[in-house]
């Protein structure tokens, strides 16, 4: 496929890049869906800080007690001899310190698994409704895919997390970048995870790979998910107005007279505010 190639790295971190959870469940998703080995795990003594993101024990399946690193790990999908494009995986925590070294050392081994193209995932806290279909931003750096895949070019100027880093690094070392970017709800902090938000990645990444992307049972989770935000400001007046609010606002966005940069301005505004959703009762953190 013109642009991205056949050989695509999908990588998303917990944290900051992750709001309602919806980024990293995308690549858990897609790993759950396939088969998948360990290609490369980067050395978590030289990126993470323990007492930010702390080690937690488990329990093995024979009983015994083991402690589990915060890692970022690359995953491999098994050998084709068809056309279609491949989607390998990178998972993990947004790193503690040496964002550099991080970015370099990913980026080679995508080189060393000879990746043709990188689609980052992220989500973020907007001002946005629920019931409405779940806005994704996706843009590119790079003028050959703007043009190709229809992509937006980021205008942004300020903090950036690791996703940002790693895009950067992969251009400079000629892998072509896209980011796609979901808008969650920033009144929902008490219901997330996101399916919905992690289906409309998903469905995004499927048409800007040309990869065919399983939905298993997220549909089915994303109206339940729904269903239970309806079910909790059925009993909260000012929630129900809220979300009126932003239902008007979204409907004069999709509108034919709407302006086409709307969603790239929110994204835009999601960052300058540091990555904060709006200052509303129950906020959620990405960045925790």
């Amino acid at each position: 496929m013109d642009g991205l190639g056949q050989r695509v790295l999908v990588i998303a971190f917990d944290g900051w890049n992750d709001a309602g959870e919806a980024a990293s469940a995308a690549v858990a998703h897609l790993r759950a869906s396939g088969t998948y080995e360990e290609s490369y795990s980067v050395d978590p003594e030289l990126y993470f800080d323990y007492q930010y993101t702390r080690p937690q024990v488990r329990l093995t399946s024979e009983g015994a007690r083991e402690i589990v690193w915060p890692d970022a790990t690359l995953w491999r999908p098994p050998a084709s001899n068809g056309a279609a494009p491949r989607l390998w995986l990178l998972t993990g925590v947004e790193p503690a310190r040496a964002w550099q070294a991080f970015a370099a050392e990913i980026v080679d081994a995508a080189l060393s698994e000879d990746v043709t193209g990188i689609v980052a995932l992220g989500s973020m806290m907007s001002d946005v409704p629920h019931t409405r279909p779940i806005s994704v931003f996706a843009g590119s750096d790079n003028d050959n895919l703007r043009t190709s895949l229809g992509l937006e070019r980021p205008t942004y100027e300020g903090p950036v997390g690791i996703l940002s880093v790693v895009a950067a690094a992969a251009e400079d070392a000629g892998i072509p970048t896209v980011a796609l970017w979901a808008s969650v709800p920033a009144y929902v902090a008490g219901h997330s995870p996101s399916p919905k938000a992690t289906l409309a990645l998903l469905d995004r990444l499927g048409d800007i790979t040309g990869a065919e992307i399983p939905r298993g049972e997220l549909p089915a989770e994303a109206l339940a998910w729904e269903a239970s935000i309806d079910a909790a400001a059925a009993d909260d007046e000012e929630m129900t107005e809220y979300i009126r609010q932003l239902e008007a606002t979204r409907d004069t966005w999709d509108s034919p007279e709407a302006s086409g940069d709307a969603i790239a301005q929110e994204f835009e505004r999601y960052l300058r505010r540091g990555g904060e959703g709006p200052s509303k009762p129950g906020r959620d953190d990405p960045r925790r």
